[in-house]
């Protein structure tokens, strides 16, 4: 379909740097070009008219990520839940989960982490570690696209309605769990680097995908690094993976960050063996990291 013959509403199913592909209400596709500083995300739903893009509608369910230079990526919005991919090999950076997770509830996603290659030595293991720090955030799924084990539990969580988005880094096999799920997607697969054990990045575009069985999953490129956007220390002193329950009993201070303030359950709950030295930690590392970053102004 000719760019300028495309009119009406859609949601956009790919992003291409200077054009995106649409899926338009009518049922035809197409792809335009944006305008210079127009930015739209996967997902997003626009309006065009005769090939210009005219309209960005209000989004809900954002997913961004600040890089390792500070700079904020969008991921794709109008989103429901978030998939969090892990493997044994290769691992994942310190904090992935956290970051992850913390970025979920910051945007009001629904979260499971998929722990993929079930198949391989070391999956179990990281599965239960993965149950151990995290059952109380989120569903832990053990899955292997290689042999489908797992998949009808991914599927029931797509229900109709539902759009997710994969993530994680690359070589954990998002593009691998996609193909397993729709067998005539045919996604690029990358193979891990022997020399650094990274995964190679295979997929550059964020796509979404419709599956048969209802619901829509976004593809995304692997990247290395999470950092929560607009996310403030309040927030993630709320949001942190591991201190629900404890938060809820209910700090001395409204505005407690669970480092050294009087009265602080989470501090309480540290002394206590209840949460474990390591994910305090771990969460002091991440509301450090925020509290660098233009966020903790709010």
């Amino acid at each position: 379909m000719e760019a300028s013959d495309i009119s009406g509403e859609g949601v956009v199913v790919a992003h291409y740097g200077i054009a995106v592909a649409l899926r338009l209400e009518s049922g035809e596709t197409g792809r335009v070009r944006l305008r210079r500083r127009q930015s739209v995300r996967v997902g997003d739903r626009v309006v065009v008219e005769a090939g210009m893009l005219t309209e960005v509608r209000p989004a809900r369910g954002v997913l961004s990520r600040r890089d390792s230079h500070g700079r904020v990526r969008s991921v794709a919005a109008n989103l429901d839940a978030l998939g969090i991919v892990l493997a044994p090999r290769p691992e994942s950076p310190l904090g992935f989960v956290d970051r992850g997770l913390v970025a979920a509830r910051a945007s009001g996603l629904e979260a499971r982490v998929v722990v993929n290659k079930a198949d391989l030595p070391g999956a179990e293991a990281l599965h239960g570690e993965m149950a151990e720090s995290y059952s109380a955030a989120a569903e832990i799924v053990l899955v292997s696209a290689k042999t489908g084990a797992g998949l009808d539990e991914l599927r029931a969580w797509l229900e109709p309605g539902h759009r997710a988005v994969f993530v994680g880094t690359s070589g954990v096999g998002k593009s691998s769990i996609l193909n397993a799920l729709l067998p005539d997607l045919d996604l690029s697969v990358g193979e891990i680097n022997e020399t650094s054990g990274l995964g190679r990045h295979i997929t550059s575009t964020a796509t979404l995908h419709r599956l048969a069985e209802g619901g829509e999953l976004i593809d995304t490129p692997g990247f290395r690094d999470f950092g929560p956007v607009e996310v403030s220390p309040t927030e993630l002193a709320a949001f942190f993976p591991g201190f629900e329950g404890f938060v809820d009993r209910g700090c001395r201070f409204r505005d407690c960050l669970h480092r050294t303030e009087p009265g602080c359950a989470v501090l309480a709950a540290v002394e206590s063996d209840q949460i474990s030295a390591r994910r305090h930690q771990a969460y002091l590392a991440l509301l450090a990291e925020l509290q660098k970053s233009p966020a903790s102004s709010r």
